[in-house]
């Protein structure tokens, strides 16, 4: 073998290994600055959350619940949850205990969460 061929067998798959580092740490830099970028919209979640549809959306996925079984749980359609967590409207006294029951935890808990 000649000098040019061991010299091109070596530097090869160190050229390889340094593509492969660049290109992950493109991809880090890109997902941080999305990550950076997505700051208000991680805020606005937040204080979702702390509306009563927030509260309501946020116990019924930790139940693993969809709002269809809410809905047929509480004899209402699966519209009026929908309204329920997205803030249109709010649920009547009766089906906030309800709801309170269903998951597991009083109403005045469920109310406590929001601010």
């Amino acid at each position: 073998m000649t000098n040019t061929m061991m010299l091109l067998l070596v530097l090869i798959p160190a050229f390889i290994i340094w593509s492969v580092i660049i290109y992950v740490v493109y991809l880090l830099i890109i997902a941080l600055r999305k990550y950076i970028k997505s700051e208000p919209v991680r805020k606005e979640k937040e204080e979702y959350a702390k509306t009563l549809g927030g509260v309501i959306k946020k116990h019924r996925m930790k139940c693993q619940m969809t709002q269809e079984i809410v809905a047929e749980t509480l004899g209402v359609s699966r519209q009026a949850v929908s309204k329920w967590e997205n803030g249109s409207s709010d649920p009547s006294t009766t089906n906030l205990i309800a709801l309170a029951n269903l998951f597991d935890i009083t109403p005045e808990e469920m109310l406590k969460e929001i601010r």
